[in-house]
């Protein structure tokens, strides 16, 4: 299995290119599907070839039928059997639906791999858009992002400020606040906020190299603000972290390494509790923000599209169905039943 499992890497990282962090995920859903076949005492060698003569026990036009008896299998189990948590007071039974259908996603990656190989038989289950695969997971209504009002964006980063009288190291204290005026300043991810280097900062220019999912490079503005914030931290702040000034990272950690994922949400979480909101506000909570504000402030979402890094324009969509800021102008600038009275109170209103 371990050779099966290291080819499979192998073609992550060199034919598919995928970034280090998602093939690791990729790998890890791989264990419930091992630990599923084990309880159903098909044993998994680095060809697959038990699992292979389970498919093809019958006739070769029920191959397609078979795997999405195997996949319901799989997923009932996973969904409604699986521990997902080893702690004994916490463990709990059953996956959430967002963790079975990533799942299900790392499961098509892998069965594309062994079909390439040989090791399995094709069928039109596994291929994009495919109609077998419908319906293996029941629907739920979609969650819509958090999103913050403006002023409680602003509270969040304020917060910083008051760690001073709260015995909190000054350069941490000018770390946090770069830290949470670029997350919000230019709506970034929490894995591109933790790989920014030195030599990605534009700040004569106001800008930033981001490198996003996929390996995939783009340049977002940094804000006045954002900018403000990294030169205070980048004179007074960071050569008190690094001692090392040859490392690259922009945040680090009090001993000098590069902040991790984990301490910044942790940071997120610290500074919402100060600024008196609610424990839920994550870091991708900043960069919903980010995009509902451009948006309420009549941006294209075709430039937040860009900014956000989105690949299609679907995944930036959903932010027009959270901003009711900008649906109501654009209803009192387009329907006619929207009167001048209208129009006219909301002016004032909004002065």
């Amino acid at each position: 299995m371990g050779t099966l499992i290291d080819e499979y890497r192998g073609y992550l990282l060199g034919e598919r290119n995928l970034a280090l962090p998602t093939v690791r995920n990729y790998l890890d859903d791989l264990k419930p599907l091992f630990e599923f076949l084990k309880i159903e005492h098909i044993d998994v060698s680095d060809t697959m070839a038990e699992f292979r003569a389970f498919i093809l026990r019958n006739a070769k036009d029920s191959i397609n039928r078979e795997y999405r008896r195997f996949l319901l299998s799989y997923l009932a189990w996973l969904m409604n059997t699986r521990i997902t948590k080893s702690n004994r007071a916490n463990k709990t039974q059953g996956h959430v639906r967002s963790s079975a259908v990533r799942h299900l996603a790392s499961l098509r990656s892998f069965f594309r791999f062994l079909i390439v190989k040989n090791y399995m038989p094709n069928a039109p289950i596994w291929k994009r858009g495919s109609t077998t695969m419908r319906g293996l997971i029941p629907k739920t209504g979609k969650r819509l992002p958090q999103v913050l009002h403006k002023m409680e964006a602003e509270v969040i980063i304020s917060a910083t400020s008051r760690s001073a009288s709260e015995k909190r190291a000054i350069p941490l204290q000018l770390r946090d606040a770069a830290l949470l005026e670029i997350m919000y300043g230019s709506g970034l991810r929490l894995s591109e906020v933790v790989n920014i280097d030195l030599d990605d900062l534009d700040i004569k220019n106001r800008n930033l190299r981001v490198r996003g999912k996929g390996r995939k490079e783009r340049v977002v503005p940094l804000s006045r603000p954002s900018v403000d914030a990294l030169a205070k931290y980048l004179h007074m702040g960071r050569p008190h972290l690094v001692v090392d000034q040859t490392k690259k990272e922009l945040f680090s950690n009090r001993y000098g390494s590069r902040l991790s994922r984990r301490s910044v949400q942790e940071l997120v979480k610290l500074y919402a509790f100060k600024a008196g909101l609610d424990s839920t506000v994550r870091p991708h909570t900043l960069r919903h923000s980010f995009a509902t504000h451009l948006l309420d402030g009549g941006a294209d979402i075709r430039v937040v599209q860009e900014l956000l890094g989105h690949s299609t324009p679907t995944t930036t969509q959903i932010y027009t169905h959270i901003s009711p800021t900008q649906a109501r102008k654009a209803y009192l600038a387009a329907h006619p039943r929207a009167t001048k009275l209208e129009i006219k109170n909301e002016n004032i209103s909004s002065n």
